[in-house]
């Protein structure tokens, strides 16, 4: 898609961006809990120490109050457009049946970047749209690897009785832009422990062709651990004694060790954002279950163990190491924030609900550029938070729980209550008054930029363009 007339100039002064672009490395991974990395109080106390992924946490800037959207597609789409999923029709993750994954009226942080001149690449998990225009080379990437929707289908094949005429097994896909997508083979379960190995050495080559060629890239790692079903490598199997769990962990953190090893060994390091985080919270599936560390609830849900990940960014001279805080930051920062760091441009002509957070990650300012966040469940206004207070509107404990809307909302404040235990209530209405703000302001915006309905077919036009 061009971006022309859709995109202002970029942050137009030179001095807004460096001269020379910076690469980014942008790792994320699946349904990892907050819990589970050495630096978030796990590693060792999950069955495998995570060595590789500590030590980035303390070359930069660790968050612990960092919130994405509790589901896959929803939270990979907010991150790629800066746009809350509900904005999009992406709320929920696609069962079949309908037009699935972004319209390619949606701008992508990927478009965005290579129109400002980056090689840009997707390894791993998409979700966002499983047929030719909604892909991920339809959407910004110059090319990509992976699988089209998710792990768990790897697992029908498992399943007594399964039979493929009736629903087509999961393919592992590549493509290029401007071309259509192939299919590669089954992702069945002997590829599913295969997988992050190789979207790691496929990373890895990108990398090494654009410093080669002297190109800044952006090379997404989106990995597939630790959905379920949670299996590591067969050369992690076995690895720490602990079970499949901890066998992962190992595995998740060797895969980053890597590609953080070919960033130093190109020459790499001082010119490249590294950022590593989940795309939401703890898996919730038995046996394959997460840990959301102090917090409550898992994906699927708005409570903080639903909405709070991992997340670190590394770029050395830039972001100040060993540096932790629990400003809030959600995932539709990231597209405003790195546009603006790579001398990008943010579409203009719609809502964008992310905010340019590179003072705050650079150190320049030591507050984030947002107090609070809207906290989308589906398609229902679950939650708000505001500073560190949280306010329910519904009542659903997990994903299998069917949401009750309260009667009451409930009102709590995280610093005295993370566990968001409805017996510790506050009664301190006047919090209330931001937040509502917060919810009159999207709701004003929606009035003059409807949502777009889940399911909507290509091409799509917002109603005004629309009218003759």
């Amino acid at each position: 898609m061009a971006l022309a007339g859709g995109l202002c100039a970029g942050p137009a002064p030179a001095q807004a961006a460096p001269a020379q672009k910076p690469n980014i490395l942008f790792i994320l991974v699946d349904n990892l809990g907050y819990g589970e990395l050495g630096a978030y109080g796990g590693g060792a106390t999950r069955g495998a120490p995570t060595p590789r992924l500590d030590r980035l946490a303390g070359e930069g800037l660790r968050l612990t109050n960092m919130n994405m959207e509790p589901q896959c597609t929803p939270s990979r789409s907010s991150m790629l457009t800066g746009r809350y999923a509900i904005r999009s029709g992406t709320y929920a993750v696609p069962y079949g049946g309908m037009p699935e994954g972004l319209t390619q009226w949606e701008v992508t942080m990927a478009e965005s970047l290579s129109e400002a001149g980056y090689a840009t690449a997707l390894y791993g998990k998409w979700h966002l749209g499983s047929q030719d225009g909604r892909l991920p080379n339809d959407q910004g990437f110059d090319e990509w690897y992976g699988i089209p929707r998710t792990t768990n289908e790897a697992l029908y094949f498992a399943s007594p009785g399964y039979a493929p005429e009736h629903m087509a097994p999961e393919q592992i896909m590549e493509g290029r832009k401007g071309q259509k997508s192939r299919e590669l083979k089954v992702y069945d379960l002997d590829q599913r422990r295969l997988m992050d190995a190789e979207l790691t050495r496929r990373s890895i080559d990108f990398m090494e062709r654009q410093a080669q060629a002297r190109r800044p890239f952006f090379a997404m790692a989106s990995l597939t651990q630790p959905h379920y079903p949670t299996l590591p490598n067969p050369r992690f199997a076995g690895s720490t004694g602990h079970g499949d769990w901890a066998d992962m962990l190992a595995e998740m953190d060797h895969n980053v060790g890597q590609m953080l090893d070919a960033v130093d060994r190109l020459g790499l390091r001082d010119n490249t954002i590294v950022i590593f985080a989940s795309d939401n919270g703890a898996e919730y599936i038995q046996p394959y279950d997460g840990w959301s560390g102090p917090w409550r609830g898992q994906y699927f849900t708005a409570w903080e163990g639903g909405i709070r990940v991992p997340f670190m960014i590394r770029w050395p001279g830039k972001v100040p190491a060993a540096r932790v805080s629990d400003e809030i930051v959600h995932g539709v920062d990231l597209f405003p924030t790195l546009a603006r760091i790579a001398g990008a441009g943010v579409p203009q002509d719609r809502p964008i609900d992310g905010v340019d957070q590179s003072d705050f990650f650079t150190g320049k300012s030591g507050k984030s550029a947002r107090e609070g966040i809207l906290v989308w469940v589906d398609n229902r206004l679950q939650a708000v938070k505001w500073r560190n207070f949280k306010l329910h509107f519904y009542q659903q404990d997990n994903m299998m729980s069917a949401p009750a809307k309260l009667p009451v909302p409930f009102l709590a404040d995280l610093y005295t209550n993370p566990q968001e235990n409805e017996s510790k209530r506050v009664f301190a209405s006047w919090v209330t008054g931001p937040m509502l703000k917060m919810i009159g302001a999207f709701e004003a915006s929606v009035k003059k930029n409807p949502l777009i309905p889940m399911g909507t077919p290509d091409p799509y036009l917002p109603p005004a363009a629309a009218r003759p």
